[in-house]
């Protein structure tokens, strides 16, 4: 199925806007006084060409950009490293921007014991008793509502390829966490926002964010079951749900970077979480001398933190689907529609 001119360019505006809101307009070198060493610290791996990925490329860009030295520290998911990291970081950098799963507490710790370092902590909210930590928090629910609705519209349509008669659709999540369950949340209510007959079924991992085998077992399960669309939010091992997907000629749902071309045809669109685009976007004000320590920065669709993509060469739904996802997502952005946060409960 092709995608009309129209609808080309209706996400290509869309992939523009978060851009714009996430990047400084004019390329400018830092001033002499701005900090000149920085750090992306993750308690995971890169690799994973989504969550990790993205804020990888944003450090490169902040290197290009201004001129600074950077370094990308790696915990590879491994408890004993999370404090020697920190410490490391600490050593070289001036700057850190760091994903603290896990280890949010030696963080409080050491960024108390170091108010002259500036800490950005990723996708979680971390707050130490100097206030100096800023957080970064994503507002997941509405990119996840999105593509919750363009997976009802797919298995709604026996008129793809292989798309069964039942209302069934799956999400593997690679832990029951906040954040992860807050994308599973949204997603289930974007999907019966569009039928509420729609059935929702979730795999977890256990944790296992980098097993790719794993995910891949999960997502074949829930295609077994009749799922017709698999949304998958477990970083590196949700790869293997995207093959999963081709291996079974049905379809998934990237996350946090574009993967709809990771397998053509076979993922019908990418729930972007724009980690790059935050790093980029927060260096700037500390570059400028507008950073303020201690802020919990909310980005949602409107902020350029999170947004859907159908972007591919290979198009899977038909366009009267994808524009009705883009109204949606217009209707967000005009704050016509609220899409209910997380709580946990």
């Amino acid at each position: 199925m092709k995608q009309t001119i129209s609808g080309l360019l209706s996400v290509s505006v869309s992939a523009a806007l978060v851009l714009a809101a996430c990047t400084p307009a004019t390329p400018v070198a830092a001033p002499t006084t701005a900090p000149k060493r920085v750090v992306y610290l993750i308690n995971g791996a890169l690799g994973d060409n989504a969550f990790y990925d993205s804020g990888k490329a944003g450090l490169d860009a902040i290197a290009k950009q201004y001129g600074v030295e950077t370094r990308t520290i790696e915990a590879n998911f491994d408890a004993a490293k999370y404090e020697p990291s920190l410490e490391a970081a600490v050593d070289f950098a001036d700057v850190i921007f760091v994903i603290s799963y896990g280890f949010e507490d030696p963080l409080k710790t050491i960024a108390d014991a170091n108010p002259d370092k500036v800490f950005v902590n990723i996708d979680t909210v971390v707050e130490n008793p100097k206030s100096t930590i800023t957080s970064v928090d994503y507002i997941e629910e509405q990119s996840a509502f999105l593509v919750g609705a363009a997976a009802a519209l797919a298995t709604s349509d026996t008129s793809i390829a292989n798309v069964n008669a039942d209302k069934m659709i799956g999400v593997v999540g690679g832990d029951s966490d906040p954040v992860t369950n807050a994308f599973l949340f949204a997603y289930e209510n974007g999907a019966k926002s569009i039928d509420p007959e729609i059935v929702v079924e979730r795999k977890y991992l256990g944790g296992a964010w980098d097993d790719q085998g794993r995910g891949k077992q999960a997502a074949e399960q829930l295609y077994d079951a009749g799922a017709d669309v698999v949304f998958q939010v477990a970083a590196a091992a949700g790869l293997g749900v995207l093959q999963a997907a081709k291996d079974r000629g049905l379809y998934a749902i990237g996350v946090d970077t574009n993967q709809n071309d990771l397998q053509p045809g076979h993922v019908i669109a990418s729930d972007i979480k724009n980690v790059g685009g935050t790093i980029e976007r927060v260096y700037a004000t500390i570059a400028d001398g507008s950073y303020k320590p201690g802020q919990i920065l909310k980005y949602g669709i409107k902020e350029g933190g999170v947004d859907v993509d159908f972007t591919s060469a290979t198009p899977v739904l038909p366009q009267a689907s994808i524009d009705r996802v883009l109204e949606l997502r217009q209707q967000i952005i005009d704050g016509k529609l609220t899409v209910e946060v997380y709580t946990g409960e």
